[in-house]
């Protein structure tokens, strides 16, 4: 599917700097009271809150979530792994896209180019854990090539902080 950019410029909101300060200080910490955010962006609380508002509506605040520390919950093992599908016939890349996304320690999944076709980010408390994940989800699809596992040793850089335009990012 290709998106020429004028149509890309078309369904994105016009955000100004104010929004994306907002944005800013939200990505840092969501519960940031209306009157600080003003405070810090040079306007008055009812325009911020008129301002989330709108990027919620449009999509470009998708969800105010919590972060937890899988650590702190029993999901000490973070396994990236790659997918190699035998076919992308439509219903069958829907079916396995479905099937990802069901999963609840599948934490992110990318459809990709190059040799993989999927690349999973896994939350486990255990290998037994993930070995059952893999016969669910990969021994049991008969659209699943083959897989290829990696274990990180450590998490050094996890996050959901978007890089925002015309802000300094040091």
């Amino acid at each position: 599917m290709h998106f020429s950019t004028q149509l890309c410029k078309a369904i994105v909101p016009q955000l100004d700097n104010f929004d994306y300060a907002i944005l800013s200080i939200l990505q840092q910490d969501n519960r940031t009271p209306l009157r600080t955010i003003g405070e810090q962006v040079h306007l008055s609380a009812p325009a911020v809150q008129r301002r989330i508002k709108a990027m919620e509506e449009s999509g470009v605040i998708a969800a105010n979530t919590a972060l937890v520390d899988p650590n702190q919950v029993g999901k000490s093992l973070t396994i990236l792994t790659e997918v190699y599908i035998e076919s992308e016939r439509l219903d069958l890349l829907d079916a396995i896209k479905a099937a990802f996304v069901a999963a609840p320690e599948i934490q992110q999944c990318y459809y990709v180019t190059g040799d993989a076709d999927f690349v999973l980010v896994i939350l486990v408390a255990t290998m037994a854990e993930y070995d059952a994940l893999t016969r669910r989800l990969f021994f049991g699809n008969p659209n699943v090539k083959r897989f290829r596992t990696l274990v990180a040793l450590d998490r050094i850089k996890t996050g959901s902080a978007v890089p925002l335009p015309g802000l300094s990012h040091s």
